[in-house]
C-alpha cells in the first residue's frame, strides 16, 4: 500500500492534476466568452440570430460530452482541422460548457428588472451601453455562484478526456494501476481526494458568494 503512494507516483498524479486544471482554466475562459455572447444574443432577441443560436445551444446541451470529445479529436481531422489531444479536449469542453453557460448568462440577464433597461434608455444611453454598463454588472453578481458550480462540473468532466489519452489525473492514475493491479484502490483513493479538494474549495467559494449575494 505504501509503495503505491511513493513520491514518483504522487508526482505523476500531480502532473495529471495540473493538466486537468490547465484544461479547465483554458476551457472556462473560452466558454465564458462564447457563452456570454450566446446568452446575450438570446436575451436581446436579435431577429433570426437569436433563434438560430437557441437551436444550436439546445442541440449541444442534449448531446453527451463524450460524443463531442470524439467529434473534436476524430471527426475534425476529416475536414482538415487537426488538433492535438490538449486542444481537442479544450475544444470539446468549450463547446459543451458554452452552451451551459449561455443559459446561466441568459437567466442572469433576465433576472434584472426590466425597469433598469428602461431607466438606462430614458437617460440617453444606447441599448448596448445600457446592457454593458447597467444590466450586466447587476446580472453577473447573481450569476457568479452558478458559474462556479459549472466550473466544478467542468473539472470533473475533464476525466472523460481519458478516452483520447489526455494525460490528466484519471489517465495518469490508470497508467499507475495498470502497471500493478494492487495499486487500483490506492489510486482511486488518491484521485478521489485530489478531485474532492479542488472541487470542495470551489464549492466553498460558490457558497460564500451565494450567501454574500443576499447580504446586499
Amino acid at each position: 500500500m505504501n509503495e503505491a503512494f511513493s513520491w514518483m507516483n504522487l508526482r505523476f498524479l500531480l502532473d495529471g492534476l495540473w493538466v486537468t486544471i490547465q484544461v479547465s482554466i483554458v476551457s472556462i475562459i473560452f466558454s465564458m466568452i462564447l457563452g456570454g455572447i450566446a446568452g446575450t444574443v438570446r436575451f436581446s432577441n436579435v431577429p433570426i440570430l437569436s433563434r438560430i443560436v437557441g437551436i444550436v445551444i439546445d442541440v449541444i446541451r442534449n448531446l453527451p460530452l463524450l460524443l463531442i470529445i470524439f467529434f473534436t479529436y476524430f471527426a475534425l481531422p476529416q475536414i482538415g482541422i487537426k488538433l492535438n489531444i490538449f486542444w481537442a479536449a479544450v475544444a470539446a469542453l468549450t463547446i459543451f460548457e458554452s452552451a451551459m453557460l449561455s443559459e446561466i448568462f441568459r437567466a442572469g440577464l433576465n433576472a434584472v428588472p426590466k425597469g433598469q433597461t428602461e431607466a438606462g434608455m430614458s437617460s440617453g444611453l444606447t441599448y448596448v451601453q445600457t446592457l454593458t454598463m447597467i444590466i450586466m454588472p447587476q446580472a453577473f453578481k447573481s450569476m457568479l455562484p452558478a458559474i462556479l458550480s459549472q466550473l466544478i462540473s467542468l473539472i470533473k468532466d475533464t476525466s472523460l478526456a481519458v478516452i483520447i489519452s489526455l494525460p490528466e489525473l484519471t489517465h495518469n492514475a490508470k497508467i499507475i494501476y495498470g502497471q500493478n493491479t494492487n495499486y487500483v484502490i490506492p489510486m482511486f483513493i488518491a484521485v478521489t481526494l485530489m478531485y474532492f479538494v479542488v472541487c470542495y474549495l470551489l464549492s466553498v467559494v460558490s457558497s460564500f458568494l451565494e450567501t454574500s449575494k443576499y447580504n446586499y
